[in-house]
């Protein structure tokens, strides 16, 4: 997506960017986060929780300083600094992604003596202007690794492409389940 014509259409082509809740929108309780007020394109917000990440039994990651991605309508995805990842681990997937925010992300297989978790993780090397706090940072999927935040397990955001971390204190819906995509 090397056109900027192209990457603006694609950023415009979003019907919601925080700054109102729409109708559907669940109301936060207290303590709680509504995806629905997350902005347009992403906010970058430091967190200081400890968060794990393994794979059948093998620690991948740990970090007690994250950054969360947060964007309207998803569950955040939590990136953490490359010494928090055990490269040992990870092996380069072919895969790839376009986000019209963060860039081209490139993408890692966790593999272990017991398990393969094929494009598992991803980084974005070169983001786009805005997105420079999470330059090289990694982030994983919760869907193909089990991963914490303190002790709370994390629950996967539906959809193949999305990597939001669901936690307790996030109150959606959120895009991800069919019919979702431009929310």
């Amino acid at each position: 997506m090397n056109d900027p014509q192209d990457l603006q259409r694609h950023r415009d082509g979003w019907t919601y960017r925080g700054a109102e809740r729409p109708d559907f929108a669940i109301e936060p309780g207290p303590g709680q986060e509504s995806v629905w007020d997350y902005p347009r394109p992403p906010a970058y917000e430091p967190d200081s929780r400890g968060v794990t990440v393994s794979l059948d039994g093998h620690p991948i990651a740990h970090s007690d300083h994250a950054i969360r991605a947060k964007e309207t309508g998803s569950p955040p995805a939590f990136y953490l600094p490359p010494e928090a990842v055990d490269p040992r681990w990870l092996r380069p997937s072919s895969h790839r992604t376009y986000c019209e925010w963060k860039g081209e992300a490139e993408y890692f297989d966790v593999v272990t003596s017991t398990a393969v978790a094929e494009a598992a993780i991803w980084r974005y090397p070169q983001p786009l202007a805005g997105a420079e706090s999470i330059a090289g940072w990694y982030s994983l999927y919760p869907e193909k690794l089990t991963c914490y935040v303190g002790d709370e397990p994390v629950k996967a955001q539906s959809g193949r492409y999305y990597g939001g971390w669901v936690t307790d204190e996030l109150v959606g819906p959120w895009k991800g389940e069919a019919g979702t995509g431009h929310w």
